[in-house]
């Protein structure tokens, strides 16, 4: 029953379970009551599309949080009221670090711990008037190893983050490779990351472009074709989008050399608000 009421309403678990409870088991009576509270008026608008939104980061000394917070309309993302909404539900997935995003949603909301996080948002809902779904989180952790930086691009709409192993003290340029990763938009970190599926279809186009040609000369015009595919798709070898005469592998490469420390791009996340 509890499932049942919530395919109906899209109310979490929780307050549907409380919903049947005061309604002694009356699936119509419970729906009454949730619509009376407020809580499924808001529910009506959960099925329209949610195109626009923001994406924020907020980190302490052992995490970094990524949230994605989605609208129907550029307008309500530049209303206040959305934007309270926002920064408080980042601020709360760093103070609660959850395991999911279900896990977060289902949560409580720290300062109002009678409501769940989802049913903040839906109280949200019914304020602002449009649908609002928090779409995404990620939690990333921190150490002593690595420098994480966080680039922030058209007021939130597109946020990266670049992991650099090798040092805890290179934030600065773990921020430049991210404004870099905004930018260059990279598919993969390396070549040793692309799929063997993409490389051979990568190989088959290559080859569909020069037939007629001894074996040997296809070979090394596939060579030259997947290593432009490298330098266009895979962050460290596409070139430094503030300094086109090194790579982002050389430009880390170099920072390495003048401090001693080895210094690597690890990981690299870019998220844009509906990808």
């Amino acid at each position: 029953m509890i499932k049942d009421l919530r395919e109906k309403t899209g109310i979490g678990m929780g307050k549907c379970k409380e919903a049947l409870e005061e309604a002694k088991g009356d699936i119509e009576l419970a729906i009454s009551n949730l619509r009376k509270a407020g809580m499924a008026s808001a529910v009506k608008k959960e099925g329209r599309a949610t195109n626009e939104g923001l994406i924020g980061t907020a980190d302490d000394r052992d995490v970094v949080v990524l949230v994605e917070v989605n609208a129907e309309t550029d307008f309500v993302v530049k209303n206040d009221r959305f934007r309270d909404f926002f920064n408080t539900v980042v601020q709360e997935a760093l103070r609660a670090r959850p395991a999911s995003l279900e896990a977060f949603l289902a949560g409580k909301y720290s300062k109002e711990p009678a409501l769940t996080i989802d049913q903040y948002r839906a109280t949200v809902v019914q304020t602002i008037g449009e649908n609002i779904q928090i779409r995404r989180l990620l939690i990333l952790p921190k150490s002593k190893e690595k420098s994480v930086g966080m680039y922030s691009h058209q007021g939130g709409k597109i946020v990266t983050v670049v992991e650099i192993t090798g040092s805890g003290s290179e934030e600065a340029l773990a921020k430049d490779v991210a404004m870099h990763v905004a930018a260059a938009a990279p598919e993969y970190l390396s070549p040793e990351k692309v799929p063997q599926q993409v490389l051979d279809q990568e190989k088959e186009i290559a080859k569909s472009q020069i037939k007629g040609k001894p074996e040997n000369i296809i070979d090394k015009i596939v060579d030259g074709k997947l290593k432009a595919f490298y330098d266009q798709a895979c962050l460290v070898c596409q070139k430094y989008v503030r300094d086109d005469s090194v790579t982002i592998a050389e430009l880390v490469g170099k920072k390495a050399k003048e401090t001693g420390s080895p210094l690597k791009v690890t990981h690299f996340i870019r998220w844009s608000v509906g990808q």
